[in-house]
């Protein structure tokens, strides 16, 4: 039960971060957007909890109420349309610093089902991290022109659908070549032990 309580902020944040474009297009000429702004605040709210262990936390809940103000004072939906970009920002100085301070972000998610991770693997991580800052580099600047550009209902469907696919697609893409990377270090390693055992003879 404890765990629950600990773990349902974390779930609430990506539920409200799931739902937040369908919400807005759905809101979009129906609510006021100082209203919707509502949805912001209680998204930065959930990541209270963090406040005292993530200092990165601390930057996202003061940018994410940023936009709810600027969004209450004006009455204006861009700054909610910007939430995204903000999310994508967030995402790329996580997985961008650690590329700066090792482990990488991928590396340390790995290690969680192996701690001892070969030399190849921890090369692979890295580089995968560096795909990972790219996506949130080409996603971020289509979420920042959707919402310049494009009507509530594109910035919806790209925000909360496409991009979404586009992450699947990265996850299984990448699932398909770890296990050819494996599958060729597992065979270099066999065939190093067959020469050994060769020269012993």
């Amino acid at each position: 039960m404890q765990n629950f309580w600990r773990l349902a902020p974390t779930a609430v944040s990506v539920l409200l971060t799931l739902l937040y474009p369908l919400a807005i297009w759905l809101g979009h000429g129906r609510v006021e957007p100082r209203l919707l702004a509502l949805l912001l605040v209680l998204a930065a709210a959930t990541r209270l909890p963090t406040l005292k262990l993530k200092r990165a936390s601390r930057w996202w809940l003061a940018a994410a109420l940023l936009l709810a103000a600027a969004a209450i004072w004006n009455n204006a939906l861009l700054p909610l349309k910007l939430y995204p970009v903000l999310v994508n920002l967030g995402m790329l100085a996580l997985f961008g610093y650690s590329l700066y301070a090792p482990p990488s972000i991928i590396e340390r998610m790995a290690r969680l089902s192996d701690p001892a991770l070969p030399d190849y693997a921890i090369a692979y991580t890295r580089r995968v991290t560096q795909v990972w800052c790219g996506f949130f580099v080409i996603n971020g600047a289509l979420a920042l022109v959707t919402a310049l550009w494009a009507s509530a209902a594109l910035w919806s469907l790209y925000n909360g659908v496409v991009a979404y696919v586009l992450m699947g697609c990265l996850f299984a893409g990448e699932y398909l070549v770890r296990m050819l990377v494996k599958r060729r270090h597992a065979r270099l390693a066999l065939q190093a032990l067959v020469q050994q055992g060769g020269q012993h003879v």
